[in-house]
């Protein structure tokens, strides 16, 4: 490159020095020192030139202000895909809609390589190598030139002149390539350089080796430390120990010694009404001919259910003072929560147990054998179990959508003997048509369809396209007393089905039994064919399941809520109705009308919705629809026992119940229709 001339070059330095600006000095001083300190050498010009440079600004630059400018922008990456659709809906075969997909596949692949790796013990490697002509069992690399490469050109001055001391020396020379030929350590699944090969990391077995050894070792010294614990720790631990149980037991002892005092002031509070219950016999059944009275008792309400209706009564089958009431509402308008209370007659100021529901409770039904469990329906369709030995408020097993649970409000439950592998089960009836059976396996509840009803008879769910008949809604029903696999299912539209378990695609009879919707069907206690009816068109009817009419038809003047059989006699049965009446009939006695007729709430308005019978006390409960369950003594005449003549001992047991129930049924068949 041609030397400028320097007297050109100084006239330049000179022009520019001339052009400086004030201030220029202090920042070319500056940049000098700068330059001095870090030993660049810049030359005599370099800052003339410097300052002749200027930055250029696109005509499209934003003019931003100093905040602007310090403002910090925050980018979030997240692993979602941008272009992953949001709106992709399937069709459910079990629900028969369309429902949108909730998890959808954010991963996107960008970069796809398929690997040619081998183990060199494979036949397939075996195979390449015999092919590539190597010896079995090495792996290294051949060292002669491929055909493809350049041979190097040969040197002019021979070999021979080359000093051989001079060539030992060389570690570069051809003679100590060519003699020096050492194997290259490469690895054995692709023949490639161990320099070139990455960490590889541990594998998950051994990840997981190194855990459980650690955690043996903790084990191990835990032990050692339980084995021989120092004494103060040992002393220590002993008096924790101590003061946990001496707190548990004064605790329980507390809560048992609140309970035993609570139960005590109520008596001596409602000491008369105890008296009543235990001792008092109302004399004066001896002048009123056939007919009884109902002596009321105590009356059970708790505050926070006080506009909730008494949907479900039930007794323990162990513990004959307990019962449970289920509260909720039957107006499809004013549904929202539930309560499941259980009450005692030694207190009935409180309840004993408390469980809180987010629906209204419908029914329940309370376990003969194992009397702390509790199966309970609801009206969003679930089903539940509750463990009274268990603490909290949740049930042990809850349905859900995704467990089969009922689409419409369960209107009964029934316990059911042991499966063949010892598991509790229980039946449910719905308005949507469904009969469940229910088996609780360990920590999940594990549905069967049992029956579908339908209008024109029971079927099974079809093959997807099948024209499904009309559902009947299912409103009661229960199990035979005898004969396990016999039941009885009232519907809305009025009929009872006769139903078995084993036969789920017909009824094995159907009656015409109302005219409105069935609100209870039960069986006798005594008599296996026998079963009564009740129903919103103020009737009960009584029925032997052999014959398609009706035994007995009562017309009670009012919409009958319930209806329940008594435990102690084959012809006694107890009905309630809206207009809040309790009706009492004895068949033995009067076949055509009740022999009790009491009106048991003050209130006109209010009504009557369930009745139960105490298994051993003489009483029923009575709840209605503000909350208030009202226990009642049934008189003399009501339990009326047959008269024998002095001396003369009278038949006792089930026996004697059969044969009172069948001699009047007797009366009322046909000449040309069986008998038991």
């Amino acid at each position: 490159m041609p030397v400028p001339n320097s007297n050109a070059a100084a006239s330049v330095r000179k022009g520019s020095t001339a052009q400086k600006v004030p201030g220029a000095k202090s920042s070319k001083t500056a940049s000098k020192k700068k330059d001095d300190e870090e030993g660049v050498d810049t030359g005599d010009g370099w800052d003339e030139w410097s300052h002749g440079k200027a930055l250029i600004k696109p005509p499209d630059q934003l003019e931003l202000t100093e905040s602007e400018l310090k403002e910090e922008i925050t980018r979030i990456l997240t692993a979602n895909n941008p272009h992953a659709p949001q709106n992709i809906v399937r069709y459910s075969f079990k629900e028969r809609s369309y429902k949108p997909t909730s998890v959808v596949d954010q991963m996107a692949v960008h970069f796809v390589l398929e690997g040619s790796l081998l183990h060199q013990d494979s036949d397939e490697a075996r195979r390449l190598r015999a092919k590539e002509g190597l010896v079995e069992g090495t792996a290294t690399v051949d060292t002669e030139t491929e055909p493809d490469e350049e041979k190097p050109e040969t040197p002019a001055t021979p070999l021979e002149e080359v000093d051989e001391a001079g060539e030992e020396d060389r570690p570069d020379s051809v003679a100590s390539k060519t003699d020096k030929k050492e194997p290259k350590v490469t690895n054995q699944f692709n023949f490639s350089e161990r320099a070139s090969q990455t960490l590889n990391n541990p594998l998950r077995w051994e990840i997981y080796d190194a855990y459980i050894e650690e955690l043996q070792k903790q084990e191990k010294n835990k032990e050692k430390q339980k084995a021989a614990p120092s004494k103060k720790e040992s002393d220590k631990s002993k008096k924790k120990m101590m003061l946990m149980e001496t707190q548990n037991d004064d605790i329980s002892k507390v809560g048992k010694a609140s309970k035993t005092f609570e139960r005590m002031a109520n008596q001596n509070t409602f000491d008369d009404i105890a008296q009543d219950f235990k001792y008092f016999e109302d004399a004066s059944d001896e002048f009123r001919d056939q007919e009884g009275t109902l002596l009321p008792l105590w009356k059970f309400q708790y505050d926070k259910a006080k506009r909730l209706s008494v949907t479900a009564l039930c007794w323990n089958k162990k513990y004959q003072d307990l019962f449970a009431v289920g509260m909720g509402s039957y107006d499809f308008t004013k549904q929202g929560h539930g309560t499941l209370v259980f009450y005692s007659l030694k207190n009935s100021a409180f309840p004993e147990y408390i469980y809180p529901t987010s629906s209204g409770v419908l029914c329940l039904d309370i376990h003969a054998q194992h009397s702390h469990l509790v199966a309970v329906g609801f009206y969003d369709g679930c089903v539940a179990v509750y463990n009274l030995k268990e603490e909290g408020t949740e049930p042990v097993y809850k349905s859900t959508a995704k467990t089969g649970k009922h689409t419409d409000p369960v209107w009964q439950v029934h316990w059911q003997n042991d499966d063949m592998d010892n598991n509790h089960n229980f039946y449910s009836v719905s308005s949507d048509g469904r009969v469940v059976s229910w088996t609780l396996v360990k920590n999940e509840l594990v549905f069967t369809d049992i029956i579908r009803l339908s209008l024109n008879g029971a079927v099974s769910e079809g093959p997807e396209g099948a024209q499904q008949p009309s559902i009947a809604c299912g409103t009661s029903f229960d199990f035979h007393k005898q004969i396990d696999y016999l039941f009885l299912v009232g519907t809305e539209e009025g009929k009872i089905h006769k139903c078995s378990k084993t036969y789920s695609s017909q009824f094995l009879e159907t009656y015409d039994a109302h005219s409105m919707a069935v609100d209870a069907v039960k069986w006798n206690h005594f008599h296996q064919k026998v079963f009564i009816s009740c129903s919103s068109d103020w009737t009960v009817k009584i029925w032997d399941h052999t014959i398609s009419t009706p035994m007995f038809t009562f017309d009670l003047n009012a919409a009958v809520g319930d209806v329940a059989w008594s435990p102690y006699s084959s012809t006694v049965f107890a009905a309630v109705t809206t207009d809040g009446t309790v009706h009492v009939f004895d068949l033995n006695i009067n076949k055509y009308e009740a022999i009790c007729q009491q009106q048991v709430v003050a209130k006109k308005k209010t009504k009557l919705t369930h009745i139960e019978f105490n298994p051993i006390y003489p009483i029923v409960i009575v709840g209605d629809d503000r909350g208030y369950i009202t226990s009642l003594k049934l008189s003399p005449n009501l339990r009326k026992k047959p008269k024998g003549k002095k001396g003369q001992e009278l038949p006792k047991g089930p026996e004697v119940e059969v044969a009172k129930m069948e001699k009047l049924l007797s009366l009322l068949r046909e000449p040309d229709q069986s008998t038991v």
